[in-house]
């Protein structure tokens, strides 16, 4: 049987080139807005408030491709959005207009992800679930590693040229978009749910399923204490601190060396995905999130003491490894357990409330970290992983 479908396969191109475009952009961000006058704990707030957007709308939009039946037309406008926005940053740099740019960036994300996850969802069996999330996390991966590569090249010939690395970012966002007219949807029968207002996806609650009520309250514990990846590229950049660091003979600064191991994050990230998906097919689903749960405690402990250059690149990698076992195979899971009638309903539902949670995880991060200093920040994550950890081996016994 062929695992990797057409669909499959044009869906993971479109996520590597739209994760160029993002990823060309996500590294620089935090520097770009401390340079336009953000302070961490505003940073700690707008990357909340967009992950909150994205995520309410990736329920009620997963409930509404269920009710039509369509899950492409989604699809395409959520990568249109989100590219339209690259621009845009570059043009406005007021808070009030950053915060609506990012928003419009993150709200395309919550239009396109329940849709595209249940057409990867239609195009796997139960058995193959794990391997079909996986290659496409890799895929989108391998993005997210191609683009900072993009961005370190250029701003290695051209510091601090932020503003143009944004224009150039719109190009594989123009191919992305491009490229999903080439996919072609299998009609879904629509259903016959009542419409309700916008948080009429949450009444899905009432008819999950008893391991599905179980795994979701574990899940979104880690996600109040899984702040958002910027921390980790400010952790980063504090550590190794201003001037410049001579490697080999050549000098690098700050943001070349936390650009440099962002790209290995996601390097490894993309290597390690397919594997992780078939381990999970194999191993089974809870096992693998555990060792990525356990992974990802033993990154943050190790951030929040005073990591030598050497050791960021190591933890990097190890955070690469927690994040192939844990993103797609989560998703995975989540869709084997959801009906096939309301596959995007219930991605949409777990993934609304990751959303929700990390809106409050972002602000929590950048509270502690204002007030308490990074140390506190990174501790409590990691402990947190720990006990969830606890949660599923004690009370969650399905694989």
């Amino acid at each position: 049987m062929r695992i990797i479908t057409r669909t499959i396969f044009l869906l993971s191109m479109v996520s590597l080139l739209a994760d160029i475009a993002s990823e060309m952009l996500y590294p620089v961000i935090p520097v770009y807005l401390k340079e336009i006058g953000f302070s961490i704990l505003l940073i700690g707030i707008l990357e909340g408030v967009v992950g909150f957007v994205a995520g309410i709308s990736k329920g009620y939009f997963g409930k509404l491709s269920d009710e039509s039946g369509a899950r492409l037309p989604f699809v395409k406008l959520g990568y249109l959005l989100s590219n339209l926005s690259k621009p845009l940053l570059a043009l406005f740099t007021s808070v009030a207009w950053v915060f609506g740019i990012r928003t419009i960036d993150r709200l395309g994300k919550g239009v396109r992800t329940a849709a595209r996850d249940a057409m990867l969802s239609s195009e796997a069996t139960p058995e193959t679930k794990g391997r079909v999330f996986g290659f496409h996390r890799s895929m989108d991966t391998a993005g997210a590693a191609i683009g900072p590569v993009l961005a370190l090249v250029y701003l290695f010939f051209n510091p601090g040229d932020y503003k143009t690395l944004f224009y150039l970012a719109f190009i594989p966002g123009v191919l992305a978009v491009l490229l999903i007219f080439l996919v072609k949807e299998k009609k879904q029968p629509a259903t016959v749910s009542k419409k309700g207002n916008f948080f009429s996806y949450f009444n899905y609650w009432k008819i999950a399923s008893p391991a599905f009520k179980k795994i979701v309250p574990g899940l979104l514990l880690f996600a109040l204490f899984n702040s958002s990846d910027i921390f980790l590229l400010l952790i980063t950049k504090e550590k190794i601190g201003a001037g410049t660091i001579d490697i080999l003979g050549t000098s690098f600064n700050a943001d070349s060396i936390t650009i440099a191991a962002y790209i290995v994050y996601n390097l490894v990230f993309a290597m390690a995905s397919y594997p992780m998906g078939m381990l999970a097919d194999k191993m089974g689903f809870k096992k693998t999130i555990l060792l990525g749960f356990i992974l990802f405690a033993v990154v943050y402990a190790g951030f929040a003491f005073n990591p030598s250059i050497a050791v960021i690149f190591i933890l990097f990698s190890v955070y690469g490894i927690y994040a192939a076992a844990t993103e797609g195979v989560i998703k995975a899971w989540i869709s084997n357990l959801a009906h096939k009638e309301n596959t995007a309903t219930a991605i949409g539902f777990y993934t609304s409330g990751e959303s929700i949670c990390a809106f409050f995880a972002s602000i929590i991060a950048g509270g502690l970290w204002n007030y308490f200093g990074s140390q506190a920040t990174f501790l409590s994550s990691s402990l947190v992983s720990i006990a969830v950890c606890f949660y599923f081996f004690l009370k969650i016994k399905n694989k």
